[in-house]
């Protein structure tokens, strides 16, 4: 593999991005007899008429109580305790309800092929929640063998990626497929598979794609700040996710919420180029750039040269809200669809739910299933 620099310019915005190559060379996919795959380290071809400005998003001034309050709010609705679950399921006229409006993709998978047919189905995947069960410490989220078994098998016949908050790092070592499409870091770090086993993008040189890499510095420092701010709140856990961060609060008592919020934002102050948002049990710092998943989803497909086409039949899956600006972008897309990962009723813009990852893991086998027949037939 050989590497070089590319500058990348954007006609309408007078933007230069220099951009690593690396030139590798391809065979067919999918491969009847798969090596076991190097780490990740290819990259992808990123079309010239995906706009290369990025543009930032204006961040708040000081916290004040009330929004302090409504970031707990936030917490708490992202965040349910079991006891909340529990409540939640009992009310069976609020799930009955919910459920009509985001079936389950297993009982209408017939519905799901129908919708695919004669489609290139492309899968999108969160991580946490989705592919591996949620645990109190971030490190040891691992994926069971028999989930990377199914992962593995539906990347033989479906281009297949990974969207995630975690660092791009680290989800490679937790998943240990090189087959796939990485997007570490809410999508702001995405390479390509190190198997070359793509068939549709022979000839063209992969690249990697890096949209807040001025941002490094920056997060580092935060990082260092966080990690000493938070020192006090027991069970607080800041995780470096590369191109943002990650403050866990699973295991602190919930009447330390406010504080810790108010202890993150209070240090996000000095830095009005970071944006602070609320996931599933953690705080997010990243970048204040519009570019989140459903933008690396974009981008994905139209590097796949999917862009505009409607031939193409994108399948995301994720149980975040982070995994929300996917399922939208999906939804006005018009075409693919959204499956949310939940038990619980939720706000979603998803069509339909699985309620945890094993569903997740059926769910692949009977595409994969569905495949090989059609491919047989």
């Amino acid at each position: 593999m050989t590497n070089q620099n590319v500058v990348v310019s954007d006609a309408s915005s007078g933007i230069k991005m220099a951009i690593k190559l690396a030139i590798t060379s391809s065979i067919t996919y999918p491969s009847s007899a798969q090596k076991p795959p190097p780490s990740p380290g290819s990259y992808i071809t990123i079309s010239r008429k995906f706009p290369m400005k990025i543009e930032t998003i204006e961040t708040t001034s000081e916290p004040t109580a009330s929004k302090i309050n409504a970031w707990v709010d936030s917490m708490r609705a992202s965040s349910p305790t079991h006891a909340r679950v529990a409540a939640s399921i009992s009310d069976a006229r609020d799930y009955t309800s919910w459920m009509l409006s985001h079936p389950s993709a297993l009982v209408k998978f017939e519905q799901i092929k129908k919708a695919s047919e004669g489609k290139q189905i492309i899968l999108f995947m969160d991580y946490d929640g989705t592919l591996s069960p949620i645990v109190e410490d971030p490190d040891k989220a691992f994926m069971s063998k028999e989930m990377r078994g199914a992962v593995r098998n539906a990347a033989r016949h479906f281009p297949t990626a990974i969207v995630t908050g975690r660092c791009m790092d680290k989800v490679c070592n937790f998943v240990r497929l090189g087959e796939l499409y990485y997007a570490g870091s809410h999508g702001m770090d995405i390479k390509g598979p190190a198997t070359k086993t793509l068939k549709y993008k022979k000839n063209n040189p992969p690249m990697a794609f890096q949209p807040a890499k001025e941002f490094l510095p920056m997060i580092d420092e935060v990082y260092k700040i966080l990690v000493e701010k938070t020192k006090s709140t027991q069970g607080a856990k800041v995780e470096s996710n590369k191109f943002c961060l990650s403050v866990h609060f699973r295991c602190v008592d919930e009447k330390s919420w406010a504080a810790l919020a108010e202890q993150v934002k209070l240090v996000l102050n000095d830095y009005p180029k970071l944006k602070l948002t609320i996931g599933r049990k953690v705080l997010e710092v990243r970048p204040a750039i519009k570019w989140d998943k459903g933008k690396a989803l974009e981008f994905l497909l139209e590097s796949l040269g999917y862009g505009n086409s409607d031939d193409v039949f994108p399948v995301y899956i994720g149980d975040d809200r982070t995994d929300e600006d996917a399922f939208k972008v999906l939804r006005d897309r018009g075409h693919g669809l959204g499956i949310i990962v939940s038990k619980v009723p939720k706000e979603t813009s998803a069509s339909y739910s699985l309620q945890e990852p094993s569903e997740v893991m059926v769910f692949l086998q009977r595409l994969v299933e569905w495949k090989k027949m059609s491919l047989r037939g």
